[in-house]
Protein backbone atom coordinates (compact mmCIF):
# COMPACT_ATOMS: atom_id res chain seq x y z
CA UNK A 1 0.00 0.00 0.00
CA UNK A 2 1.09 3.76 -0.38
CA UNK A 3 1.45 5.02 2.80
CA UNK A 4 0.44 8.81 3.04
CA UNK A 5 1.23 11.18 5.29
CA UNK A 6 2.01 10.59 9.47
CA UNK A 7 -0.66 12.79 11.67
CA UNK A 8 0.24 14.30 15.19
CA UNK A 9 0.45 11.51 17.35
CA UNK A 10 -1.17 13.60 20.32
CA UNK A 11 -4.91 12.29 21.34
CA UNK A 12 -6.09 14.94 23.35
CA UNK A 13 -9.17 16.75 23.72
CA UNK A 14 -7.98 19.29 20.68
CA UNK A 15 -7.29 16.24 18.22
CA UNK A 16 -10.21 15.06 18.50
CA UNK A 17 -12.44 18.31 19.44
CA UNK A 18 -13.39 18.26 15.39
CA UNK A 19 -15.81 15.09 15.76
CA UNK A 20 -17.85 16.47 18.25
CA UNK A 21 -18.88 18.69 15.58
CA UNK A 22 -21.96 16.55 15.69
CA UNK A 23 -23.10 17.99 18.62
CA UNK A 24 -23.90 21.34 16.88
CA UNK A 25 -26.92 19.34 14.89
CA UNK A 26 -28.51 19.72 18.52
CA UNK A 27 -29.55 23.54 18.77
CA UNK A 28 -30.14 23.20 14.72
CA UNK A 29 -33.19 21.27 16.12
CA UNK A 30 -34.07 22.77 18.83
CA UNK A 31 -34.31 25.94 16.73
CA UNK A 32 -36.23 24.58 14.15
CA UNK A 33 -38.57 23.29 16.75
CA UNK A 34 -39.02 26.62 18.21
CA UNK A 35 -39.27 29.10 15.48
CA UNK A 36 -41.05 26.92 12.46
CA UNK A 37 -40.46 28.39 9.23
CA UNK A 38 -37.53 28.51 7.21
CA UNK A 39 -35.51 26.66 10.04
CA UNK A 40 -37.23 23.18 9.21
CA UNK A 41 -34.93 23.28 6.52
CA UNK A 42 -31.96 23.19 8.35
CA UNK A 43 -31.52 19.96 9.45
CA UNK A 44 -32.68 18.00 6.12
CA UNK A 45 -31.03 20.55 3.58
CA UNK A 46 -28.51 22.95 5.74
CA UNK A 47 -26.12 20.08 7.43
CA UNK A 48 -25.29 18.38 4.10
CA UNK A 49 -25.37 21.35 1.40
CA UNK A 50 -23.21 23.62 4.62
CA UNK A 51 -20.66 20.88 5.03
CA UNK A 52 -20.98 19.98 1.28
CA UNK A 53 -19.72 23.49 0.86
CA UNK A 54 -16.99 23.68 3.87
CA UNK A 55 -15.33 20.40 2.24
CA UNK A 56 -15.03 22.55 -1.32
CA UNK A 57 -13.14 25.41 0.68
CA UNK A 58 -11.28 23.49 3.09
CA UNK A 59 -10.19 20.24 1.08
CA UNK A 60 -8.60 16.85 2.30
CA UNK A 61 -7.04 15.17 4.79
CA UNK A 62 -4.71 12.79 3.73
CA UNK A 63 -2.46 12.34 6.87
CA UNK A 64 -2.78 8.76 8.81
CA UNK A 65 -2.95 8.45 12.36
CA UNK A 66 -0.79 5.72 14.14
CA UNK A 67 -2.89 2.74 13.79
CA UNK A 68 -1.33 1.40 16.94
CA UNK A 69 -1.81 4.60 19.16
CA UNK A 70 -3.60 2.72 22.48
CA UNK A 71 -7.45 2.94 23.79
CA UNK A 72 -6.37 4.92 26.60
CA UNK A 73 -4.92 7.55 24.34
CA UNK A 74 -8.01 8.04 22.46
CA UNK A 75 -10.34 8.59 25.49
CA UNK A 76 -12.38 12.24 23.94
CA UNK A 77 -12.42 10.29 20.68
CA UNK A 78 -14.56 7.64 21.79
CA UNK A 79 -16.09 9.40 24.24
CA UNK A 80 -18.34 11.26 21.55
CA UNK A 81 -19.83 8.06 20.37
CA UNK A 82 -20.43 6.82 24.09
CA UNK A 83 -22.77 9.61 24.80
CA UNK A 84 -24.56 10.08 21.70
CA UNK A 85 -27.36 7.80 22.46
CA UNK A 86 -28.83 9.58 25.68
CA UNK A 87 -28.18 12.77 23.87
CA UNK A 88 -30.79 11.61 21.12
CA UNK A 89 -32.94 10.37 22.98
CA UNK A 90 -33.61 13.48 24.70
CA UNK A 91 -33.52 15.42 21.49
CA UNK A 92 -36.02 13.76 19.74
CA UNK A 93 -38.31 13.03 22.36
CA UNK A 94 -37.92 16.39 24.37
CA UNK A 95 -38.63 17.89 20.63
CA UNK A 96 -41.77 15.69 20.61
CA UNK A 97 -43.29 16.82 23.89
CA UNK A 98 -42.78 20.25 23.19
CA UNK A 99 -44.25 20.39 19.83
CA UNK A 100 -47.12 18.38 20.67
CA UNK A 101 -48.01 20.29 23.89
CA UNK A 102 -47.46 23.89 22.92
CA UNK A 103 -48.69 23.72 19.58
CA UNK A 104 -47.23 26.28 18.35
CA UNK A 105 -46.64 24.63 15.14
CA UNK A 106 -49.32 22.46 12.33
CA UNK A 107 -49.21 19.05 11.98
CA UNK A 108 -47.44 19.14 8.64
CA UNK A 109 -44.77 21.27 10.20
CA UNK A 110 -44.43 18.75 12.93
CA UNK A 111 -43.90 15.93 10.53
CA UNK A 112 -41.53 18.05 8.64
CA UNK A 113 -39.25 18.57 11.75
CA UNK A 114 -39.35 14.79 12.65
CA UNK A 115 -38.38 14.20 8.57
CA UNK A 116 -35.43 16.87 9.80
CA UNK A 117 -34.46 15.24 13.29
CA UNK A 118 -33.82 11.82 10.60
CA UNK A 119 -30.47 13.81 9.59
CA UNK A 120 -29.68 13.65 12.76
CA UNK A 121 -30.62 10.24 13.85
CA UNK A 122 -29.47 8.61 10.37
CA UNK A 123 -25.98 10.63 9.58
CA UNK A 124 -25.21 10.71 13.19
CA UNK A 125 -27.19 7.99 15.45
CA UNK A 126 -26.50 5.51 12.84
CA UNK A 127 -23.11 6.27 11.94
CA UNK A 128 -22.22 6.15 15.51
CA UNK A 129 -24.06 2.91 15.74
CA UNK A 130 -21.68 1.49 13.29
CA UNK A 131 -18.93 2.47 15.20
CA UNK A 132 -19.48 0.80 18.53
CA UNK A 133 -21.00 -2.17 16.99
CA UNK A 134 -17.94 -2.97 15.88
CA UNK A 135 -16.35 -2.71 19.42
CA UNK A 136 -15.79 -5.79 22.08
CA UNK A 137 -17.38 -4.04 25.29
CA UNK A 138 -20.64 -5.30 25.55
CA UNK A 139 -21.82 -1.70 26.84
CA UNK A 140 -20.86 -0.66 23.28
CA UNK A 141 -22.80 -2.92 21.89
CA UNK A 142 -25.01 -1.65 23.92
CA UNK A 143 -25.44 1.49 22.61
CA UNK A 144 -25.39 0.92 19.43
CA UNK A 145 -28.49 -1.37 19.63
CA UNK A 146 -29.90 1.08 21.50
CA UNK A 147 -29.81 4.01 18.43
CA UNK A 148 -30.44 1.10 15.93
CA UNK A 149 -33.82 0.60 18.22
CA UNK A 150 -34.58 4.44 17.81
CA UNK A 151 -34.95 4.35 13.69
CA UNK A 152 -35.96 0.42 13.85
CA UNK A 153 -33.06 -0.42 12.67
CA UNK A 154 -31.75 -2.63 15.05
CA UNK A 155 -31.15 -5.86 12.19
CA UNK A 156 -28.28 -3.79 10.68
CA UNK A 157 -25.97 -4.74 13.59
CA UNK A 158 -26.50 -8.43 12.58
CA UNK A 159 -26.47 -7.66 8.88
CA UNK A 160 -23.79 -5.46 8.77
CA UNK A 161 -21.48 -7.69 11.16
CA UNK A 162 -22.31 -11.28 9.73
CA UNK A 163 -23.87 -10.03 5.79
CA UNK A 164 -22.20 -7.36 4.72
CA UNK A 165 -18.42 -7.71 5.92
CA UNK A 166 -18.61 -11.36 4.69
CA UNK A 167 -19.97 -10.89 1.35
CA UNK A 168 -19.21 -7.60 0.56
CA UNK A 169 -18.30 -6.55 -3.03
CA UNK A 170 -20.34 -9.86 -4.32
CA UNK A 171 -23.55 -10.59 -5.51
CA UNK A 172 -24.63 -12.63 -1.92
CA UNK A 173 -23.96 -8.79 -0.66
CA UNK A 174 -27.45 -6.98 -0.64
CA UNK A 175 -25.82 -3.56 0.17
CA UNK A 176 -23.66 -3.31 -2.12
CA UNK A 177 -25.24 -1.46 -5.09
CA UNK A 178 -24.41 -2.68 -8.87
CA UNK A 179 -23.13 -1.20 -11.52
CA UNK A 180 -26.14 0.87 -13.37
CA UNK A 181 -28.68 0.36 -10.62
CA UNK A 182 -30.05 3.68 -9.20
CA UNK A 183 -30.67 4.53 -5.39
CA UNK A 184 -34.03 4.48 -5.61
CA UNK A 185 -33.94 0.66 -7.20
CA UNK A 186 -31.39 0.11 -4.46
CA UNK A 187 -33.51 1.28 -1.86
CA UNK A 188 -36.67 -0.49 -2.34
CA UNK A 189 -35.17 -3.86 -2.65
CA UNK A 190 -32.30 -3.25 -0.01
CA UNK A 191 -34.71 -2.25 2.73
CA UNK A 192 -36.58 -5.72 2.51
CA UNK A 193 -33.58 -8.19 1.55
CA UNK A 194 -31.44 -6.79 4.90
CA UNK A 195 -33.99 -7.83 7.17
CA UNK A 196 -33.84 -11.14 5.62
CA UNK A 197 -29.67 -11.76 5.65
CA UNK A 198 -30.27 -10.75 8.81
CA UNK A 199 -32.47 -13.24 10.20
CA UNK A 200 -30.91 -15.96 8.05
CA UNK A 201 -27.58 -15.24 9.97
CA UNK A 202 -28.55 -15.05 13.19
CA UNK A 203 -30.69 -17.85 12.57
CA UNK A 204 -27.90 -20.33 10.71
CA UNK A 205 -25.32 -19.22 13.82
CA UNK A 206 -28.06 -20.75 16.31
CA UNK A 207 -28.29 -23.67 14.19
CA UNK A 208 -24.95 -24.40 14.40
CA UNK A 209 -25.59 -24.79 17.80
CA UNK A 210 -28.41 -26.67 17.56
CA UNK A 211 -30.74 -24.13 19.11
CA UNK A 212 -34.24 -22.99 17.13
CA UNK A 213 -33.89 -19.72 15.90
CA UNK A 214 -36.53 -18.47 18.83
CA UNK A 215 -34.08 -18.93 21.43
CA UNK A 216 -33.51 -16.10 23.97
CA UNK A 217 -30.06 -15.76 22.91
CA UNK A 218 -30.99 -14.68 19.18
CA UNK A 219 -30.38 -10.56 18.97
CA UNK A 220 -33.56 -10.48 17.32
CA UNK A 221 -35.66 -10.29 20.41
CA UNK A 222 -33.35 -7.89 21.86
CA UNK A 223 -33.55 -5.65 18.39
CA UNK A 224 -37.15 -5.61 19.09
CA UNK A 225 -37.92 -5.30 22.23
CA UNK A 226 -35.97 -1.76 22.47
CA UNK A 227 -38.23 -0.81 19.19
CA UNK A 228 -41.43 -1.40 21.05
CA UNK A 229 -40.02 0.00 24.15
CA UNK A 230 -39.31 3.66 22.21
CA UNK A 231 -42.81 3.65 19.96
CA UNK A 232 -44.40 2.65 23.43
CA UNK A 233 -42.78 6.18 24.35
CA UNK A 234 -43.71 7.89 21.57
CA UNK A 235 -47.36 6.84 21.99
CA UNK A 236 -47.78 7.70 25.97
CA UNK A 237 -46.12 11.21 24.80
CA UNK A 238 -48.56 12.19 22.15
CA UNK A 239 -50.84 9.04 20.89
CA UNK A 240 -50.79 7.29 17.77
CA UNK A 241 -49.75 11.00 16.06
CA UNK A 242 -46.32 10.62 18.48
CA UNK A 243 -46.38 7.39 16.50
CA UNK A 244 -46.53 8.49 13.42
CA UNK A 245 -43.85 11.43 13.82
CA UNK A 246 -41.55 8.87 15.57
CA UNK A 247 -41.67 6.67 12.72
CA UNK A 248 -41.38 9.45 10.33
CA UNK A 249 -37.90 10.41 11.91
CA UNK A 250 -36.88 6.75 11.44
CA UNK A 251 -37.39 5.96 7.77
CA UNK A 252 -35.41 9.46 6.90
CA UNK A 253 -32.82 8.17 8.97
CA UNK A 254 -32.76 4.71 7.08
CA UNK A 255 -32.83 6.53 3.80
CA UNK A 256 -29.90 8.21 4.93
CA UNK A 257 -28.23 4.82 6.04
CA UNK A 258 -28.64 3.00 2.41
CA UNK A 259 -27.96 6.34 0.66
CA UNK A 260 -24.55 6.24 2.37
CA UNK A 261 -24.28 2.32 1.78
CA UNK A 262 -24.84 2.93 -1.76
CA UNK A 263 -22.15 5.18 -2.02
CA UNK A 264 -19.88 3.13 -0.15
CA UNK A 265 -19.46 0.19 -3.01
CA UNK A 266 -21.46 1.21 -5.89
CA UNK A 267 -19.98 -0.88 -9.05
CA UNK A 268 -17.33 -2.47 -6.96
CA UNK A 269 -16.89 -6.42 -6.90
CA UNK A 270 -13.86 -8.93 -5.58
CA UNK A 271 -12.88 -11.37 -7.99
CA UNK A 272 -14.20 -14.36 -8.55
CA UNK A 273 -12.23 -17.50 -7.52
CA UNK A 274 -14.35 -20.49 -8.59
CA UNK A 275 -16.52 -22.67 -6.58
CA UNK A 276 -18.65 -19.61 -4.77
CA UNK A 277 -15.90 -18.10 -3.41
CA UNK A 278 -14.27 -14.95 -4.14
CA UNK A 279 -10.97 -12.68 -3.00
CA UNK A 280 -9.89 -11.60 0.15
CA UNK A 281 -11.51 -8.06 0.92
CA UNK A 282 -8.92 -5.13 -0.25
CA UNK A 283 -8.87 -1.18 0.46
CA UNK A 284 -9.67 -1.51 -3.40
CA UNK A 285 -13.28 -3.08 -3.01
CA UNK A 286 -14.36 0.37 -1.36
CA UNK A 287 -14.50 3.93 -2.61
CA UNK A 288 -12.70 6.24 -0.45
CA UNK A 289 -13.16 9.93 0.35
CA UNK A 290 -10.52 12.88 2.49
CA UNK A 291 -12.84 15.79 2.30
CA UNK A 292 -12.00 16.47 5.94
CA UNK A 293 -14.96 18.42 7.41
CA UNK A 294 -17.45 15.53 6.35
CA UNK A 295 -15.14 12.95 7.86
CA UNK A 296 -15.25 14.91 11.15
CA UNK A 297 -18.96 15.22 10.76
CA UNK A 298 -19.60 11.11 9.87
CA UNK A 299 -15.91 10.16 12.53
CA UNK A 300 -14.21 8.96 9.26
CA UNK A 301 -16.37 7.10 7.77
CA UNK A 302 -15.73 8.10 4.18
CA UNK A 303 -12.34 6.34 4.92
CA UNK A 304 -14.38 3.23 4.26
CA UNK A 305 -11.57 1.03 2.48
CA UNK A 306 -9.78 0.93 5.48
CA UNK A 307 -12.35 0.46 7.50
CA UNK A 308 -13.59 -2.94 5.08
CA UNK A 309 -9.89 -4.00 5.06
CA UNK A 310 -9.39 -3.70 9.06
CA UNK A 311 -13.16 -3.47 10.40
CA UNK A 312 -12.04 -3.74 14.20
CA UNK A 313 -9.98 -0.25 14.01
CA UNK A 314 -11.18 2.66 15.60
CA UNK A 315 -12.06 5.57 14.00
CA UNK A 316 -9.39 7.96 14.55
CA UNK A 317 -6.73 5.71 13.77
CA UNK A 318 -8.59 4.43 10.34
CA UNK A 319 -6.17 4.70 7.26
CA UNK A 320 -6.21 6.76 3.83
CA UNK A 321 -4.69 5.25 0.92
CA UNK A 322 -3.63 6.87 -2.27
CA UNK A 323 -5.40 6.39 -5.71
CA UNK A 324 -3.16 3.56 -6.43
CA UNK A 325 -4.67 1.67 -3.50
CA UNK A 326 -8.45 2.40 -3.54
CA UNK A 327 -10.73 4.59 -5.49
CA UNK A 328 -11.33 8.00 -4.90
CA UNK A 329 -14.95 9.48 -4.57
CA UNK A 330 -14.94 13.16 -6.28
CA UNK A 331 -16.47 14.45 -3.64
CA UNK A 332 -17.76 13.95 0.31
CA UNK A 333 -20.75 12.26 0.84
CA UNK A 334 -22.77 14.89 1.53
CA UNK A 335 -22.68 16.06 -2.05
CA UNK A 336 -22.68 12.94 -3.36
CA UNK A 337 -25.86 11.87 -1.83
CA UNK A 338 -27.22 14.80 -3.66
CA UNK A 339 -25.76 12.97 -6.88
CA UNK A 340 -26.97 9.82 -5.76
CA UNK A 341 -31.14 10.41 -5.92
CA UNK A 342 -30.64 12.01 -9.45
CA UNK A 343 -29.71 8.74 -11.55
CA UNK A 344 -28.41 10.80 -14.58
CA UNK A 345 -26.09 12.86 -12.83
CA UNK A 346 -24.59 9.79 -10.66
CA UNK A 347 -24.55 7.97 -13.65
CA UNK A 348 -22.73 10.70 -15.39
CA UNK A 349 -20.16 10.79 -12.59
CA UNK A 350 -19.66 7.53 -11.03
CA UNK A 351 -19.91 5.14 -13.89
CA UNK A 352 -16.79 5.72 -15.74
CA UNK A 353 -14.93 6.04 -12.68
CA UNK A 354 -16.09 2.57 -12.16
CA UNK A 355 -15.13 1.44 -15.60
CA UNK A 356 -11.70 2.78 -15.24
CA UNK A 357 -11.62 0.88 -11.72
CA UNK A 358 -12.61 -2.55 -13.40
CA UNK A 359 -9.70 -1.57 -16.26
CA UNK A 360 -6.98 -1.41 -13.66
CA UNK A 361 -7.43 -4.02 -11.00
CA UNK A 362 -9.02 -6.93 -13.28
CA UNK A 363 -8.05 -6.16 -16.73
CA UNK A 364 -8.55 -10.09 -17.42
CA UNK A 365 -12.33 -9.85 -16.89
CA UNK A 366 -13.84 -9.07 -20.16
CA UNK A 367 -17.96 -10.33 -18.92
CA UNK A 368 -18.65 -8.87 -16.06
CA UNK A 369 -22.59 -9.92 -16.09
CA UNK A 370 -21.86 -12.67 -13.73
CA UNK A 371 -20.66 -9.92 -11.31
CA UNK A 372 -24.46 -8.09 -11.47
CA UNK A 373 -26.49 -11.18 -10.46
CA UNK A 374 -28.48 -9.40 -7.21
CA UNK A 375 -31.49 -12.31 -7.34
CA UNK A 376 -29.41 -14.27 -4.39
CA UNK A 377 -28.28 -11.89 -2.30
CA UNK A 378 -27.62 -14.66 0.88
CA UNK A 379 -27.85 -18.48 0.60
CA UNK A 380 -30.28 -20.05 2.78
Amino acid sequence: MTALSDAPKTRSFAAAAPFWLSLLLIPLAIIAAVYGGWTLLLLPLGTPVIYGLIDSLVGSETANADPNTSEDQLFWHRLITLIWAPVQIATVFGIMIYVTTSGHLNGFSEWFLFAGLGALSGMVGINYSHELMHQKPKGERWLADILLGMVMYGHFRSEHLLVHHRYVATPKDPVTARYNENFHAFFARVVHQCFRSAFRAEKAMLARKNLPWWHLSNPFWRYWALQIGFLILAFVIAGGWGIFLFLSQAYFAILYLELVNYIEHYGLTRKHLGDGKYEHVQPHHSWNADQRVSNWLLINLQRHSDHHYKPDRRFPLLQTYSADDAPQLPYGYPIMGFLAVVPPLWRRVMNPRVRAWRKKHYPEIEDWLPYKNATNPMPR
